[in-house]
């Protein structure tokens, strides 16, 4: 149940119980000591019904002049499954804001990016989160300048242009409103230990428990393009192409939280490099409730105990999954992995052992020698199309697009059909709710456990989640019938 459709009764139970499965759903104002807390707020006194409000976003709560309760910091929790699930502009507002679109461009261009007026995305957004846009964008600089206070030696004036602070004085006055403490008490109380400033820090981001975290890396494993992706002993590294640079992410699985490793070129991209690593390993997604109403199926839960927590890998490269999308649609997932990592090297050389490399923009696709590569002339001409028609729009194919209008785009071009247009949606949109119509594997195992077209439409908004657990099932069920 998102937190649109809780009335504040059942917030307030939620609170009661301290179930951490709504941590990042809602926040909590107590309004008698003028902080927010999560619902999971270990404080042994909790507050009193009356004396309570309930906040869709902590950008909301801030805005009420609350200020970050120190004990459960719910500045820190996941961000809300709401903005994974709905395909809305408020929606595709917060993803975009997420990525750090307003730390490079303005509010009346964030407006033009989902299609509205500046003055109208204002007011839908009051509306839907409690917060207009550079609320949401100062919410976020205050956890990112949280952790770069926290975990490095950055000069503050550093880590304020880094947060996406304009000054040093704005910075100083956000932190103390939000925080209730200075950047020097915030330092001197934390217990991490401090990294030196050289581009490179460890933080944490949380997830809602379970996660299928070997499946995860099977997963990448299978479609890792050499040279971009590695996955190793349970760890997986990416290259990460970002506004000012590019950047290095490795992630190992944590209790709760991934353990997230982050070499960038510019430490100011740290909330783009955050925003494509969540997406990536699908983090704001809510298992137990996915969970549930995948095992209303009796013939999947059995699979569905088996596999708790399975995630929706995303994308970090909305190019480079276009580009997989046609490879993988023309050959199998291990022949497109081939020739991925075939195109690399022939855009950007071979690169140094273990050396990992964003995958190619457009314009360097468009001026490589295919010959020999492997594919056929059909394909090849698909992908100098598609390299033609996103080069300098590559970052439209991300969450916060406007999928319906790629999708039109994408049936345009020649040798693009629905199956690709709906896997761009479910990896590179973060769309939920995807039956990957024609997929053969997907298929050929719902027919093996006998799914029906009522079954699978039973499921919504959850049909992408359905379609990875048939993909998991699918080795187990070869040969049924």
């Amino acid at each position: 149940m998102t937190s649109f459709e809780l009335s504040d009764d059942q917030r307030y139970r939620a609170l009661r119980a301290r179930d951490r499965r709504f941590d990042g759903v809602f926040v909590i104002g107590v309004r008698t000591t003028g902080i927010y807390c999560r619902p999971s707020c270990p404080t042994p006194i909790q507050p009193l019904r009356k004396n309570i409000d309930f906040f869709p976003t902590t950008a909301a709560a801030q805005r009420a002049g609350l200020r970050a309760c120190k004990r459960c910091r719910p500045d820190a929790t996941p961000g809300s499954p709401e903005w994974s699930t709905r395909d809305d502009v408020v929606s595709r507002a917060m993803k975009l804001i997420g990525r750090g679109r307003l730390d490079t461009g303005s509010v009346a261009e964030l407006a033009a990016d989902v299609g509205v007026t500046e003055r109208h995305l204002r007011r839908m957004m009051l509306e839907a989160v409690g917060a207009p846009p550079l609320s949401i964008a100062r919410a976020q600089r205050a956890q990112n300048a949280r952790t770069l206070i926290e975990t490095t030696q950055m000069t503050f004036t550093d880590v304020a242009f880094a947060s996406g602070f304009s000054s040093l004085r704005q910075f100083n006055d956000t932190v103390r409103e939000v925080f209730a403490a200075t950047p020097s008490e915030l330092r001197a109380t934390s217990s991490a230990t401090p990294q030196a400033a050289t581009g490179s820090l460890s933080i944490r981001l949380p997830y809602r428990s379970p996660m299928a975290w070997r499946y995860a890396c099977e997963w990448w494993e299978m479609r890792a393009v050499p040279g971009v992706v590695a996955v190793e002993h349970g760890e997986i590294r990416t290259a990460l192409r970002l506004p000012r640079g590019t950047g290095l992410a490795t992630m190992r699985n944590g209790e709760g939280w991934i353990d997230c490793t982050l070499e960038l070129d510019d430490l100011a991209d740290l909330a783009p490099a955050v925003a494509q690593c969540r997406s990536m390993l699908d983090l704001d997604a809510d298992p137990i409730e996915i969970d549930e109403a995948l095992r209303a199926l009796p013939a999947l839960r059995s699979h569905v105990d088996g596999l708790p927590g399975l995630r929706a890998p995303g994308s970090t490269d909305g190019f480079m999954t276009l580009v997989f999308a046609v490879l993988g649609q023309q050959r199998s997932v291990a022949a497109a992995r081939t020739i991925a990592g075939r195109i690399v090297e022939r855009a950007i050389g071979p690169g140094q052992d273990g050396l990992l490399r964003p995958f190619p923009e457009p314009a360097e696709i468009r001026a490589i020698d295919f010959d020999g590569i492997g594919l056929n002339g059909r394909a090849i001409e698909t992908i100098l199309t598609l390299a033609e028609r996103f080069e300098g729009r590559a970052d439209e194919l991300a969450p916060g697009g406007d999928r319906h209008a790629i999708a039109d785009e994408l049936l345009s071009v020649k040798g693009i059909g629905p199956w690709t247009t709906n896997y761009v949606a479910m990896r590179i949109f973060a769309d939920p709710d995807v039956h990957l119509v024609g997929d053969l594997v997907a298929d050929r195992a719902a027919i093996a456990l006998g799914l029906t077209a009522h079954d699978i439409d039973s499921v919504r908004p959850w049909r992408t989640y359905l379609t990875h657990h048939l993909w998991a099932a699918s080795p187990a069920l070869r040969g049924t019938t």
